[in-house]
């Protein structure tokens, strides 16, 4: 009976921060196209889970004597690369060649939706770990702290990349090199912050994390400006 309920408060952070930045598009996406890339953002978060796991267990097999380096690489490699790759995936893959995708700024939608469609689901899982009785308080904080926390950088990380991405198509010949700049700076910003709420002590764990999002909230406002400025996809 508990289930339903855990679904519920997993899909609410997600839905706010749709909803929030639905709203930044002048020309908004139909609503098919919009669930269609939630929703396989939220699916590609089942392998996600498999290969993370993967990973983890070969960085153990290697056994590195260092435990920091062995932290550093489950965190930064193992969780933060593969995630913010496989969500890009999915934009490549289910929205890029999309006859809807005309404008800049599509890309950092697109991006934020399949980010906030992946959070879903992590934010269900985790959810479902508090067990079967369901208690109204602790699903509540643990949502409100995903909301404000996870689900956001998510969404930020994501719509950064979109923003290196949606910038890539007007200089073709460094294509791949302004994707991977912005790869880098978002797998190095998910994963510092990843590990500063794991391994840092308690002033650190919540300043960083903070520092992180309130960066890239920030980052993100002035790439949706300068992207709509731009002109359209459709006459490069």
């Amino acid at each position: 009976m508990s289930y339903p309920l855990y679904i519920f408060f997993g899909l609410i952070p997600s839905a706010v921060w749709l909803i929030f930045y639905l709203r930044k598009d002048n020309h908004p996406e139909s609503a098919k196209m919009i669930l269609k890339v939630f929703f396989f953002g939220a699916i590609s978060a089942i392998p996600v889970v498999l290969i993370e796991i993967g990973i983890e267990d070969l960085i153990n097999d290697i056994g590195f004597n260092s435990s920091f380096i062995t932290s550093i690489l489950k965190i930064f490699i193992g969780v933060a690369l593969i995630e913010e790759f496989v969500k890009y995936l999915v934009i490549r893959g289910k929205a890029l060649k999309s006859a809807e995708f005309d404008e800049p700024v599509d890309v950092m939608i697109y991006m934020i939706v399949a980010a906030l469609g992946f959070a879903a689901i992590e934010n269900i899982l985790i959810l479902l770990s508090l067990g079967p009785k369901f208690v109204l308080l602790n699903a509540f904080s643990l949502s409100l702290f995903r909301f404000v926390g996870a689900t956001f950088l998510h969404a930020l990380c994501s719509g950064t990349l979109g923003y290196f991405l949606a910038m890539s198509f007007y200089r073709s010949k460094k294509r791949g090199i302004i994707f991977l700049k912005g790869l880098l700076i978002v797998t190095l910003l998910h994963g510092l912050y990843n590990f500063s709420i794991i391994e840092l002590g308690t002033v650190l764990n919540l300043v960083i994390p903070i520092l992180i999002l309130l960066g890239l909230a920030i980052f993100t406002t002035i790439a949706f400006k300068r992207l709509k400025k731009l002109k359209s996809i459709s006459k490069l």
